[in-house]
C-alpha cells in the first residue's frame, strides 16, 4: 500500500525537548571559541584589522582598506559590525572581545532561524505523519517542534561549522542570513511580516557580506518554488503570488544596492582536471557535512515518492535542496570552498531531520554506537594530551606537542579546568540517558551526534585553548621580533607581510608599522623573507643591515627578516638567529 509519507509517528514520538537544556547546551557550543582566545591567523585577524582601522578613523567606511589593502572579500557589513562594538564598548573591554560579540549574536540568529525553519517546512501539509485509522498520530505542532529539535541538533553536530562559526568573518555573517532567508521562505505561508522582514534583512545582509550573487540565486530560486508549491497555512492563490512578488522585489533591489556599491565581483574558479584537487573536494564533503549528509541522502531516498511526485511543489523537501544545491556550485567554483560549504548547513541539517521519523530502530543504533565510539575517543585524545602536557605521563603526547610548537609552555588554569570535567560528566549523562529503552522521542538519533561535536569543542577551547592560541595565532612571532627590537622603536617599515600580520604588528605589538618607500626615514624593517629574497634591490646593504631572521615556531612559511638601518659606520659583524 502507497502511504501518503514515510513518516509514522506516534503522540509518544514528539516528546518536546526540554527548553531550558537546549537553551544551556547551545550556549556550551557558542560561547567557547569567542571568549578568551586571541585572533587566529589568517582570516579571523585580516577581518580584525579592517573592523580596527574602521574604528579608529583610519578607513573609509564604504571602502575598508588595511595598510592600502583591500580586503579579500568585498564586505562591508562585517566590518561595519565589529567596528561598532569596538566604538561602542566600555574601556575595560578588550577590542578583540568587542569585536566578537555581535558575531556572538549572529551565531546564535543563525541557530534560531534553522530551528525555526525547520519547523515552518515541517508543518507543511506534504510532511506530516501518516494519520493512524484509530487515532493516536503526532499532532502537527508536536510533530513539527520535534523534527524542529532534531534540525537543529544535526545542524550543531556538523563537524564543519566549529571553527568557521566561531570566527569574525564573513563567513559567519553569510551563514547567518543564509539561515535567517532560510526560516523567511518556510514561514512566508503562515506569516507574512516577520518572514517578509526577516527575508528583507537576510538578502541585504547577505549581499553587504560579499554574497549579492548567492542572494541573488537563493532569492528568486526561493520565490519560484515559494510559488509553486501547494497551498499551506490559510493563503489563497493571489496572496501567494502577492508574496512571492515581493520576494522577487527584494531580492532585485538586493541586486541594485550591490551594482551601486560596486560589490559584484567575479571569482568564479572552475576546479581543475586534477584527481588531488578533487580528491580534497570530496574530502571536505564527506567531512564538513558529517554527520547531515547520510540522513540527507536518506531523507530524499525516504521521500523520493513526494519529491517526483510534487514536481517542485514539496516545499519541504525542495527549499532545503535548492539552498544546498547553490552553497555547494559555489563550493566547487570559489577557492574558499569551506567557507562557500559552510551556508549549506543549515538547509542540510533540516533535510537530515526529515530522516529521523523514518529510521529503523538498527539504524538508530548504528548510529549511537558510532557516534559513542568516535567522540568519546576524541575526548580521551584531548585529555590525555593535556594530562601528558601537564604531568609529563604518558611521554609520548608530550614530546610530539614540544617536536611541532616547540617554545609552547603549558600552564595550568583551573576555570577552564573545572568547565571541561563538568563538559565530560555531562557526556557520561547523556550517554547513560541515551542507552536507555525508555527513550521514544524522534529526535534521539541526533542527541549524541549534537553532545559529541560540542564535548569535543569545548574542551578544545578549554584544555587546549593555550595550545591553539600559540599555534594559530600570530603572537609568539610578535614577541620575538618586538623582543628584538627597543622599547620605543618609532616607525616601522615592512615589506611583504599578509594582512594577518600587519594587523598583528599594529594592535599586538604596538607597532607604527609603514609599507617601505624610497624616502622611508624609519629605522627599522620587517620583511617577508620571501618577498626579500625576490626582490633583494628593495633593500640595499648600504642601507640596511640584516638583524635577526626569525619565525613563527608552529609555522616556519611564517619567516621574517628584521632589518635595521645602517648607520655611518657599519657593524662588523651581523647578528642571525635561525
Amino acid at each position: 500500500m502507497n502511504q501518503p509519507t514515510p513518516a509514522i509517528v506516534a503522540q509518544a514520538g514528539v516528546k518536546r525537548l526540554p527548553r531550558l537544556a537546549l537553551l544551556l547546551f547551545c550556549l556550551a557550543y557558542v560561547l567557547p571559541g569567542f571568549l578568551g582566545r586571541a585572533p587566529w591567523k589568517r582570516d579571523d585577524i585580516s577581518t580584525f584589522g579592517y573592523m580596527a582601522e574602521l574604528a579608529r578613523g583610519a578607513a573609509h567606511w564604504w571602502q575598508p582598506t588595511l595598510a592600502g589593502m583591500v580586503p579579500e572579500v568585498d564586505a562591508l557589513l562585517p566590518y561595519w559590525l565589529g567596528a561598532w562594538a569596538i566604538q561602542l564598548a566600555p574601556a575595560w573591554l578588550t577590542p578583540e572581545l568587542a569585536a566578537r560579540l555581535p558575531f556572538v549574536l549572529l551565531l546564535v540568529l543563525a541557530l534560531v532561524a534553522t530551528w525555526y525553519g525547520t519547523y515552518y517546512l515541517a508543518r507543511s501539509p506534504m510532511a506530516q505523519p501518516v494519520a493512524f485509522a484509530f487515532g493516536g498520530e503526532a499532532q502537527p505542532t508536536d510533530y513539527a517542534r520535534a523534527i524542529a529539535d532534531g534540525g537543529l541538533l544535526a545542524f550543531i553536530a556538523c563537524l564543519g561549522l566549529a571553527q568557521l562559526a566561531h570566527e569574525t568573518t564573513p563567513a559567519l555573517t553569510q551563514l547567518c542570513f543564509t539561515a535567517l532567508l532560510f526560516y523567511a521562505t518556510a514561514a512566508l505561508p503562515y506569516r507574512p511580516l516577520a518572514p517578509g522582514f526577516s527575508a528583507g534583512v537576510a538578502l541585504l545582509g547577505l549581499t553587504l557580506s560579499g554574497a549579492p550573487s548567492l542572494a541573488l540565486a537563493l532569492g528568486l530560486g526561493c520565490a519560484i518554488l515559494y510559488l509553486l508549491a501547494p497551498p499551506s497555512g490559510h493563503l489563497n492563490a493571489q496572496h501567494k503570488k502577492i508574496r512571492a512578488a515581493g520576494l522577487v522585489l527584494l531580492t532585485l533591489a538586493s541586486a541594485a544596492l550591490a551594482t551601486a556599491l560596486n560589490l559584484w565581483r567575479w571569482r568564479i574558479e572552475l576546479p581543475r582536471a586534477d584527481a588531488a584537487q578533487w580528491q580534497a573536494l570530496g574530502q571536505l564533503f564527506l567531512w564538513f557535512t558529517w554527520p547531515a549528509w547520510p540522513l540527507a541522502l536518506w531523507t530524499l531516498w525516504r521521500w523520493r515518492r513526494q519529491l517526483l511526485r510534487a514536481h517542485f511543489t514539496g516545499l519541504h523537501l525542495w527549499l532545503p535542496v535548492w539552498f544546498v544545491a547553490v552553497a555547494s556550485a559555489a563550493t566547487l567554483t570559489t577557492a574558499a570552498a569551506d567557507r562557500s560549504l559552510l551556508l549549506a548547513l543549515p538547509a542540510l541539517a533540516a533535510l537530515a531531520a526529515f530522516a529521523l521519523p523514518t529510521l529503523s530502530r538498527s539504524v538508530g543504533a548504528l548510529i549511537d554506537w558510532f557516534t559513542l565510539i568516535f567522540f568519546t575517543g576524541c575526548a580521551l585524545v584531548i585529555w590525555v594530551v593535556w594530562i601528558s602536557m601537564q604531568t609529563g605521563y604518558p611521554a609520548q603526547p608530550a614530546a610530539n606537542v614540544a617536536r611541532l610548537v616547540p617554545g609552547f609552555a603549558h600552564s595550568f588554569s583551573l576555570a577552564p579546568f573545572l568547565m571541561a570535567v563538568a563538559a565530560s560528566m555531562v557526556w557520561t549523562w547523556l550517554v547513560k540517558w541515551r542507552v536507555g529503552r525508555h527513550q521514544a522521542a524522534i529526535w534521539k538519533s541526533v542527541v549524541l551526534p549534537a553532545g559529541g561535536a560540542a564535548l569535543s569543542w569545548l574542551l578544545l577551547m578549554t584544555l587546549w585553548l593555550p595550545l591553539l592560541d600559540f599555534a594559530r595565532s600570530y603572537t609568539p612571532m610578535v614577541q620575538l621580533v618586538t623582543a628584538a627590537m627597543p622599547p620605543s622603536p618609532g616607525c616601522v617599515a615592512s615589506l611583504g607581510l599578509n594582512r594577518g600580520q600587519i594587523t598583528a604588528f599594529r594592535f599586538h605589538g604596538r607597532l607604527e608599522l609603514q609599507a617601505l618607500a624610497s624616502n622611508s626615514t624609519c629605522q627599522w624593517l620587517i620583511a617577508d623573507i620571501d618577498t626579500a629574497r625576490q626582490h633583494p634591490e628593495i633593500i640595499p646593504d648600504t642601507m640596511w643591515q640584516l638583524r635577526r631572521s626569525m619565525g613563527h615556531p608552529a609555522e616556519r612559511k611564517d619567516s621574517l627578516w628584521l632589518y635595521q638601518r645602517q648607520l655611518a659606520a657599519p657593524p662588523a659583524a651581523t647578528e642571525k638567529q635561525g
